[in-house]
């Protein structure tokens, strides 16, 4: 179920689907494969929205989804690099050619660094009859909470995010088959963190290791 997933670093994941494959926030690519058919961005920061890295990724058939408040940004600083920009709501729902995405929002709720009005998302895609949930920089909101998924990537560094029994409280609640720690290790949170949030799942849900350290 997630032979197709591979986690880089932060919250960089390649998803392999029948629409190509798509990348999600691609940073420090220390490769250049040029081959995206899609590439979604979760919001503006620098480890999340990258130019360098969707140069790296993209190539003239690529299509970016940004969130709506980033389309700007977006287009100024990476249209060249793609063939068009698609923007999308904190709630929306949207096929583009072959696959299938939705949006739920990404924001802290106490904490500073992700408020809700910044418009930062997390997206689910819909891969061989399989909903991946990859909830970029959040912590545990009520929509998070609601999601439906068979696979679900979440944060669990802390300090930006969820940390690592938040992040596992989390996915007890949803109750993935599959739970996928990102966003620890390199930038923020511990590589150790990934242990700690594994303890912490419950069944029926299985963590999986996937991040490159």
């Amino acid at each position: 179920m997630t032979e197709n997933i591979e986690v880089f670093s932060q919250n960089c994941i390649r998803v392999q689907s029948e629409a190509g494959p798509v990348y999600v926030d691609p940073y420090q690519m220390k490769e250049a494969p040029k081959d995206a058919a899609f590439i979604l961005i979760t919001h503006e920061h620098y480890d999340h929205f990258s130019p360098e890295d969707i140069a790296k990724v993209a190539c003239a058939d690529t299509v970016m989804v940004v969130p709506e408040k980033m389309e700007k940004k977006a287009q100024e600083e990476a249209g060249s690099y793609v063939s068009r920009i698609e923007t999308m709501a904190q709630t929306d729902a949207r096929t583009l050619g072959a696959l299938e995405i939705e949006t739920i929002p990404a924001y802290n709720k106490l904490k500073p660094f992700h408020p809700k009005s910044a418009g930062g998302v997390g997206y689910i895609l819909t891969v061989g009859g399989v909903r991946i949930y990859i909830a970029g920089d959040t912590d545990a909101t009520k929509e998070a909470e609601a999601v439906k998924c068979d696979v679900a990537l979440v944060p669990i560094g802390g300090t930006f995010t969820t940390d690592a029994k938040a992040a596992a409280e989390l996915v007890n609640i949803i109750q993935p088959k599959i739970a996928i720690p990102v966003h620890y290790g390199t930038g923020v949170g511990d590589p150790s963190d990934g242990d700690t949030f594994a303890a912490n799942v419950k069944e029926p849900v299985t963590a999986e290791f996937k991040i490159r350290f």
